[in-house]
C-alpha cells in the first residue's frame, strides 16, 4: 500500500517541481514545418504521458512546449503580471478559486472551443465562460483512516462539526491555507458552510488541537497514519481520489473521504490575450478536452475529466467516490475576500 501511496505525491498541486510533457523540436522557437509551437504556461504539476504529446504534435502540426510557472496561485499572478507580454499562448490551471482575478485582468481571449457534452457543468458563468474551458475537476475532501478507527473501537467523523469534537481531539491535521492549494480549499469550504460563523468554528477547531503543517505532502505522508509508519494522525485533508490509492490486498481501501466536507475544484485552459499563436492555442484546448487526455487524466494528474462516457480506471470506479453536493463559492466572492479571510485565518491559527 505505502509503494502505491508514493503515486499521489503529485496531488499536492494543487495544486510542487517542474514537469515537462514533451520535447520541443525547436528550441529557439522559430515556427516548425507545419504548424510551429504553440507555447503553454501551467503550473508545476502538470504531466501527461509523451505518446498522448506526440498524438497532439502529430495530428495538429504543432509543436508543444510547457513552461511552468508554480501552483495554481503562482501562475494567476504570473499571468497577470505578464498580460501585457504573455510568455505562452495557451494557459492550463487557473482554477475556479483564482479564476476571477484571471478574468478580471484581461488575462484571457475568447477560447472559441465548443464544449463536449459534459464539461458545460463545470463552465463558468457569464462572460467568464467565453474566455476560460473547464479541463478537469476534483474535491478536496477530509480523509480518514478506516483501520485506525476499526482499531481503536472509534467511529470516525463524518462532518465538519464532528472535527471540533473532543472525542477527536488532536487527530486531525491539514495543510495551511496560505502555502497550500487544498488548505485554502478547505478554508474555502469552511467558509461555505458557516459563512460568517467560520472564524468561531474555526477557534473551535484549533482548540480540539488541530495540527495546521505547511503543505499537503507534509500532512500526508508526515503525520497521516495511513501515509507514514510514524504517522500519528488517523484524519487528514486529501482528495476525494485518495482512496483509490490505499487499497489492501483483499481489493478493499483502507481511507475514505468524509464526502460532507469537500470543496470542488476545476481547472481551466484559455487563449491568452496577445498570444503569438493563438489558432495553436485552441487547437490545445481542444485536445484537452478530447478523449485521449481526458482518459489520461486520473492516472497523470490524480483528477476527475469533465467529458461525459470517459471511463475511469478500476481502482477510481471503486474507491473515488465524488461528492454529489460539494461546497462551493463564486469566484467573485473569493477573489474580493480571500485577502481578508487569509488574515483572519492566518490570526486564529497562530495565536
Amino acid at each position: 500500500m505505502k509503494s502505491l501511496l508514493v503515486s499521489i505525491v503529485a496531488l499536492s498541486m494543487p495544486l510542487a517541481g517542474c514537469s515537462v510533457v514533451g520535447e520541443k523540436s525547436d528550441e529557439t522557437g522559430q515556427d516548425g514545418a507545419n504548424g510551429g509551437t504553440v507555447v503553454l504556461v501551467t503550473h508545476e504539476s502538470f504531466q501527461l504521458p509523451k505518446q498522448v504529446v506526440r498524438q497532439f504534435e502529430d495530428e495538429s502540426g504543432y509543436d508543444l512546449q510547457t513552461r511552468a510557472a508554480g501552483d495554481a496561485g503562482t501562475l494567476t499572478t504570473k499571468l497577470v503580471l505578464t498580460r501585457d507580454n504573455p510568455t505562452g499562448d495557451a494557459a492550463f490551471g487557473v482554477d475556479n478559486t483564482f479564476a476571477s482575478r484571471a478574468v478580471d485582468e484581461g488575462v484571457f481571449a475568447e477560447h472559441g472551443v465548443e464544449l463536449p457534452t459534459g464539461a458545460e457543468k463545470y463552465a463558468l458563468e457569464g462572460d467568464a465562460a467565453d474566455v476560460l474551458a473547464p479541463i478537469d475537476n476534483g474535491n478536496v475532501c477530509v480523509n480518514v483512516d478506516k483501520t485506525w478507527f476499526a482499531d481503536h473501537d472509534l467511529d470516525p467523523p463524518t462532518s465538519f462539526e464532528d472535527l471540533t469534537d473532543p472525542a477527536y481531539e488532536g487527530l486531525f491535521v491539514t495543510p495551511s491555507a496560505l502555502s497550500s492549494s487544498p488548505g485554502l480549499a478547505f478554508l474555502l469550504a469552511t467558509i461555505a458552510a458557516y459563512r460568517g460563523a467560520w472564524p468561531d468554528y474555526w477557534e473551535r477547531l484549533i482548540a480540539n488541537d488541530t495540527l495546521v503543517v505547511d503543505g499537503w505532502e507534509d500532512a500526508y505522508f508526515g503525520d497521516f497514519t495511513q501515509g507514514s509508519e510514524n504517522g500519528t494522525r488517523p484524519i487528514v485533508l486529501s482528495y476525494d481520489s485518495s482512496p483509490a490509492f490505499t487499497t489492501a490486498d483483499d481489493g478493499s481501501s483502507t481511507t475514505s473521504a468524509l464526502l460532507d466536507t469537500c470543496f470542488r475544484q476545476v481547472e481551466y485552459a484559455g487563449v491568452l490575450e496577445g498570444a503569438e499563436n493563438p489558432e495553436g492555442a485552441r487547437a490545445l484546448i481542444e485536445f484537452l478536452l478530447s478523449a485521449s487526455v481526458q482518459r489520461e487524466l486520473p492516472e497523470s494528474m490524480f483528477v476527475f475529466p469533465v467529458v461525459d462516457g470517459v471511463g475511469l480506471p478500476p481502482a477510481w470506479e471503486k474507491h473515488a467516490e465524488q461528492p454529489e453536493s460539494p461546497y462551493r463559492l463564486d469566484p467573485a466572492e473569493i477573489a474580493a475576500n480571500r485577502e481578508a479571510w487569509l488574515e483572519e485565518w492566518r490570526d486564529i491559527v497562530t495565536r
